[in-house]
């Protein structure tokens, strides 16, 4: 993907589902929310162990179903790639707002990223937003 594609992404997305966010901050998905949140986004961590705590000035929530009515544009997919194509199922079908599906570092998968492209839906695999914000200078 290109930089300018990320780059609007990045510009454009205003409510962000972490999803496989963690609450010990050793973790790589805690340290890329709290940075999301620090730069102006609204996070929302998802994890089903976690559900009903407070995290970023949200409540965690059980699952992407629980987010339909949160207007969340971007998932942050902080899990193995196995799990991917199950996620973004869960994200077609439960996020009506959603337009960019962003898999970390070392997540990838093709048909995941297939099915969301099918549904008009922007793509990023193998990136993290923590890296490419100061990159591209947002």
């Amino acid at each position: 993907m290109d930089h300018e594609t990320i780059r609007r992404i990045l510009r454009e997305t205003r409510t962000i589902a972490v999803v496989g966010w963690s609450p010990n901050p050793a973790r790589p998905s805690h340290g890329v929310a709290a940075f999301l949140k620090a730069a102006g986004y609204r996070v929302i961590a998802v994890n089903p162990g976690q559900a009903g705590r407070e995290a970023l000035g949200e409540v965690v929530r059980a699952d992407l179903a629980a987010l339909a009515d949160e207007g969340v544009d971007m998932i942050d997919i902080f899990r193995r790639s196995e799990h991917v194509p199950e996620v973004v199922r869960q994200a077609l079908e439960h996020l009506p707002d959603l337009r960019t599906v962003w898999m970390q570092l070392g997540v990838t998968s093709a048909g995941a990223a297939e099915m969301a492209e099918a549904k008009g839906i922007a793509v990023v695999q193998d990136r993290c937003p923590a890296i490419e914000i100061p990159r591209l200078g947002l």
